[in-house]
């Protein structure tokens, strides 16, 4: 009894990984982490452009660079 639920277990593991394999499960997958890495990168993106932003508002106020007579 033990080799024949063993025998069901492989096959069964066997089937589940063939079937990962198969074109459209790769292709999902790749879609969805190449989205998923889109989605990282824009994250990113709009932190760093968003603490650049603060950034150069405490450089322009600490050197008074706000005044529009000091950009001319």
């Amino acid at each position: 009894m033990f080799y024949i639920s063993l025998g069901a277990f492989l096959a069964f593991w066997v089937m589940r990984r063939l079937q990962a394999l198969q074109p459209d499960h790769i292709a999902r997958r790749t879609a969805d982490n190449a989205a998923g890495m889109l989605r990282r990168v824009r994250d990113f993106t709009s932190d760093a452009l968003g603490e650049a932003a603060e950034r150069e508002t405490e450089l322009r106020a600490r050197f008074g660079l706000d005044k529009a007579e000091d950009i001319a």
